[in-house]
């Protein structure tokens, strides 16, 4: 008993870490770099402001992988030991997918935007609206908003099955 107690805990555990770092990413960390920059009048404040969230983002990233397995792990432990977490085929799924996902926009997607940063110079903001650089960067920065918005709606499915079993 105590053994699933335990298991539980950590998935829900990592669970939160993955969802709410998003969230906090999201909805806190990045509009307030690129806020404060631009307040500052820091030269560069756009540039600046990507490579700091690119790297906060990155690291994030990291950590993300790290929740993945701890899931994986725990509903893999928790179907051995018994019982069976409930529709363990779908969670364990969603969880992989997460996984997967994150992996992509973090070495794939987040490679091609600091390349593509990297080679532009400047924020691509302030290239012209049909430049192919300005649009390929604006395609890529939505993929990476996209691709984050699967682990949010699958980490939430898997706490709601969390706290409904």
């Amino acid at each position: 008993m105590i053994r699933m107690l335990v298991l539980r805990y950590a998935a829900l555990l990592a669970l939160v870490v993955w969802v709410g770092g998003l969230v906090a990413l999201g909805a806190i960390a990045a509009p307030a770099i690129f806020d404060v920059l631009a307040a500052r009048q820091i030269a560069d404040a756009r540039v600046v402001s990507g490579a700091v969230f690119g790297e906060i983002l990155r690291r994030f990233t990291l950590l993300s992988y790290a929740a993945g397995a701890l899931i994986l792990l725990t509903l893999v432990a928790r179907r051995i030991l018994g019982p069976r977490p409930h529709r363990f085929a779908w969670r364990f799924g969603i969880a992989a997918f997460m996984i997967a996902v994150s992996a992509y926009g973090g070495m794939v997607v987040a490679s091609r935007i600091e390349t593509l940063r990297a080679s532009i110079g400047v924020s691509p903001s302030s290239l012209p609206q049909g430049d192919a650089r300005r649009v390929e960067f604006g395609r890529l920065h939505g993929l990476s908003t996209a691709l984050l918005l699967v682990p949010l709606l699958g980490g939430l499915a898997l706490i709601l099955w969390e706290i409904k079993e």
